[in-house]
């Protein structure tokens, strides 16, 4: 028997992630009719049973859960196939995925970006937000931006610097509460800080001021929601030193608090010669290493 077409794998991932016929059609911009027949035939090749009908619509076999993983490896290869194809040639076009930390993505990332649009218009930017350690060797992702150094061989890496935390509150937490003079003043004020995460916690409870986790008022995983809250005001929280200097409301407390995160932007060592990745690999850098500049105006770029 011949082996399913990767077209029905492709639908069959489609129905998983959205849940439906219909919307797996929607989302691939085919009928629901084809993508029924595609699961009925990718059934007939596989001899198994995908999906169980029930009230609340398609249910996945335990066939189907075994299967997915492997459909999205699937997935991310043709997706590496696109983007290795469109990097052939001597014009900076196609796709480059990106990786990076929601803070850096959100708050750093847009403008280097924009500048690289800018110069490189038919470059086109995939993003993911994620504290995780994208394994590029799987290319996962093309780029990557990252807090700590890489650990995998067969990679190009450029160590960017230091990116500075420190403890900030806007300044109408501090009318109303008062800057803490000491670490001992926190325990009177609304701390911002990590949740579960457990590199976050081991990084935590590494550092020699008391900032144990139940002390927290507000607790969560995603540094970008930190962020927002410093930015209204609720308490106390740790925040990048070159996202507090663009905004004079957010007031830096407990200056003797430092803490530094040495940043890398990483890439697989075959795309040293894809122009396209190069081209987006060093816009990244460029920009990085300004950015890291702001923290301290007498930084010179290295």
């Amino acid at each position: 028997m011949a082996d399913p077409d990767w077209g029905l794998y492709r639908s069959f991932l489609a129905v998983m992630v959205e849940g439906s016929l219909s919307a797996a059609a929607r989302e691939l911009g085919l009928t629901q009719p084809t993508i029924g027949r595609h699961m009925d035939e990718l059934q007939h090749h596989l001899n198994v049973v995908l999906f169980t009908r029930s009230s609340g619509g398609l249910q996945p076999t335990d066939a189907a859960l075994n299967l997915l993983p492997h459909a999205e490896t699937l997935k991310a290869a043709a997706d590496m196939l696109s983007r290795a194809a469109s990097g052939l040639g001597d014009d900076v076009r196609g796709t480059v995925r990106i990786t990076a930390s929601d803070v850096i993505g959100v708050e750093v990332l847009p403008p280097i970006l924009t500048s690289l649009r800018n110069d490189h218009p038919d470059i086109e930017i995939e993003l993911t937000l994620s504290n995780r350690m994208e394994d590029l060797l799987r290319r996962d992702a093309d780029i990557a931006i990252r807090m700590v150094p890489p650990s995998q061989d067969a990679l190009v890496a450029k160590h960017i610097g230091a990116i500075d935390l420190g403890m900030y509150a806007h300044c109408d937490y501090l009318a109303q509460n008062g800057a803490p003079e000491d670490f001992e003043d926190l325990a009177d004020h609304a701390l911002i800080g990590v949740d579960r995460d457990a590199r976050d916690l081991r990084l935590l409870h590494s550092l020699p001021w008391p900032l144990a986790k139940h002390r927290f008022s507000f607790r969560s995983d995603q540094h970008l929601s930190h962020l927002a809250m410093i930015r209204a005001g609720y308490g106390i929280g740790m925040c990048q030193v070159g996202v507090a200097l663009r905004e004079p409301a957010l007031q830096r407390v407990l200056p003797e608090f430092s803490l530094a995160l040495d940043s890398w932007v990483t890439m697989h060592e075959d795309l040293r010669n894809n122009l396209r990745c190069r081209t987006v690999f060093d816009a990244l850098v460029t920009g990085m290493k300004t950015y890291w500049r702001t923290q301290k105006p007498d930084r010179q770029l290295a």
